[in-house]
């Protein structure tokens, strides 16, 4: 959740180091701090609370700071509250840690993760005579690997390996030693860290958009592994200081893509691409009017043997999967079940070799998306990923992969990769459908031909944000939203609620339209926000009764439906209507004005849309 980043080379490292951190910022964090090292100099360790320009002023915009080597964080607080004490770089050394300037120390380091048997370690640590002035566990990190370094006078690899060994949890580590003034070592488990290097300079990373300015050739640590990073060079080693091999991967991701781009917010922006990032994961995997899944390595045989399907998640793609649920299980007749990746994990879920765990993220380093990935390996299930990171550890590690190319996705609320990983679940149902003979090639053209419709039809919606603009302007003080609908409107509203509630800040809940009368109607009193979803047909009026059940109750109701549905007017407030489509894809439509109220309304509560208090874009910890 943190941002890591290095760099080492020939130019003053803490600018572009600065610059790295400030594209990582929609990771969410707290406290920042820069380390670099100027030749054979001490390290001169700076640190701030809160955002990232309070670390730009102190050090000048970076160019207080001399030397060519330094590594820097953007720290998200687990163990111990936010301060300049526990903010990162930690060093090895018995200093307070609260200041700026050069510090005595034989290994300075930044840590992603969360050590769990860090008090054990302590523990141990103290009794070797250290001592510890923060409350986190990275120090003791950063320690423990200085202890190894001396007590058995081993290079840094060797260091860090058996640290690695001791460890218990998950981390992505950056160190710098004293004695390899214009080298950063790197090691990780469980959570993402990728390296760039070429032309004398090498960078280091937490996620793509930080270096992509500088490199588009990044190689990606794998778990258990340890990196070597020199000016120019990047070599790997293995748990027992063996040296292997990394394939090179090419960001194809335009640069100009993690910009603003002339809008407000990167939320808007995004808001804005999802036509297109539709448009080109349908393009990536329907060619010549078919679906061309072969560089998945799902075979046809497989998909017929496919027995029942379990889709793992978390957050936003949880959503995804619960509209993929409706349309898998209707269009190819397989049994679905949609799971929180957190809770899987943890259950004795019976698996057999006719499953198909399908895994949704975005990030494709999700920590409890992973850990439920290999929970199904282990008992046997087949996987397959949908991702929108190419080489994420997802990725690699699952049986098959499905990429969405949403392009690079910089706000924190979730949008266009949602919309991408929504369009990739409905075109795998139509193919299992197919496939399994549930449908006939004309009903699957047709589908698909709807599909290829999608993009147009959200730019439509997008034309008429003004009218969702005016009224988030008229609710920006409602105190609670309730988002109701039946069958896929339920999945559509269980997103439409997660967008208000994580960039507005008001209490919004999604419920079943059915479940309102058993207890939730209770809450509902004068002017209770109520938005209704209406585009399945035959549930249409269901659910209006539902809504009029709340406005009698004093609720003010907004309907979301199809073109054509104008007697909606008569019963509710204020009307948003869609385009229409096959009632299978609607969700690909009716989030869209969802998007654009949560939107809105956190714009008119004067909020920081893009980094919204207390969240993430990336949970890479348990």
């Amino acid at each position: 959740m943190c941002g890591i980043v290095g760099y080492t080379g020939r130019r003053q490292a803490a600018p572009i180091l600065l610059d790295s951190l400030s594209r990582l910022e929609y990771r969410g964090y707290d406290s920042a701090g820069l380390a670099v090292r100027n030749g054979a100099a001490l390290a001169e360790v700076v640190k701030a609370t809160g955002k990232l320009y309070h670390l730009a002023d102190k050090t000048d915009q970076g160019r207080a700071l001399a030397g060519c080597c330094g590594i820097g964080h953007t720290r998200w607080a687990t163990h111990g509250d936010p301060s300049i004490v526990n903010a990162h770089p930690h060093v090895s050394g018995n200093c307070s840690g609260s200041g700026s300037g050069a510090v005595e120390s034989d290994v300075v380091g930044v840590h992603n993760g969360i050590i769990e048997n860090y008090t054990e370690l302590k523990e141990k640590l103290l009794r070797h005579g250290y001592v510890f002035y923060s409350d986190t566990d990275t120090e003791v990190a950063v320690k423990l690997v200085d202890y190894y370094y001396k007590k058995y006078k081993i290079g840094p690899v060797d260091a860090i390996t058996r640290t690695m060994v001791r460890i218990r949890g998950s981390y992505a580590l950056a160190l710098m030693f004293k004695d390899y003034p214009d080298e950063i070592f790197a090691a990780r488990k469980d959570s993402p860290l990728i390296i760039g290097a070429e032309d004398g300079e090498a960078y280091l990373a937490s996620d793509v958009p930080a270096i992509l300015k500088y490199t588009r050739q990044v190689y990606y640590i794998d778990n258990l592994q340890v990196a070597r990073v020199s000016p120019g060079k990047a070599l790997f080693y293995d748990l027992n200081g063996d040296e292997v091999e990394m394939p090179l991967t090419e960001i194809t991701w335009d640069a100009e893509a993690a910009e603003k781009g002339g809008f407000e917010h990167f939320m808007l922006k995004e808001i804005h691409e999802q036509p297109g990032a539709v448009r080109d994961t349908l393009n990536s995997i329907v060619k010549d009017g078919w679906v061309d899944l072969s560089q998945t390595g799902l075979t046809e045989d497989a998909i017929r043997s496919i027995e029942q399907i379990v889709i793992v998640a978390c957050g936003s793609a949880w959503h995804v999967g619960m509209a993929a649920q409706y349309v898998m299980e209707d269009l190819a007749g397989i049994p679905v079940r949609v799971e929180l990746a957190s809770e899987f994990r943890y259950r004795s879920i019976p698996i057999s070799g006719g499953t198909l765990v399908i895994i949704i993220s975005q990030s494709g380093e999700t920590a409890d998306s992973l850990a439920a990935l290999r929970v199904a390996k282990e008992r046997g299930a087949q996987t397959l990923a949908i991702v929108n990171v190419i080489g994420s550890t997802i990725a690699r590690e699952a049986d098959h992969v499905l990429y969405t190319l949403a392009g690079p996705e910089i706000a924190v609320a979730t949008t266009k990769a949602y919309s991408a990983q929504l369009i990739a679940s409905d075109v795998l149902a139509i193919h299992m459908a197919r496939i399994r003979e549930k449908m006939t090639a004309e009903e699957a053209e047709r589908l698909l031909g709807e599909l290829a419709l999608i993009p147009e039809k959200i730019s439509r919606i997008l034309e008429e944000k003004e009218r969702l603009q005016w009224f988030s302007s008229k609710m920006a003080n409602t105190r609670d939203i309730f988002f109701i609908g039946r069958g896929l409107d339920y999945a559509i509203s269980l997103e439409g609620s997660l967008k208000m509630k994580e960039i507005s800040y008001i209490h919004s809940e999604a419920y079943a339209a059915g479940e309102l009368k058993h207890g939730t109607i209770s809450l509902v009193e004068n002017n209770t926000l109520i938005i209704g979803v209406l585009t399945q047909k035959a549930l249409y009026e269901k659910t209006v009764s539902n809504m009029m059940e709340c406005k009698s109750r004093g609720g003010y109701l907004l309907g979301i439906t199809t073109n054509g549905n104008f007697d909606l007017e008569d019963s509710v407030n204020f009307t948003v209507y869609i385009p229409k489509t096959d009632e299978h894809f609607m969700a690909s439509l009716a989030v869209v004005p969802l998007q654009l109220l949560g939107y809105y309304t956190s714009v008119n509560r004067g909020l920081d849309v893009d980094k919204p208090r207390n969240l993430a874009k990336s949970v890479t910890v348990e």
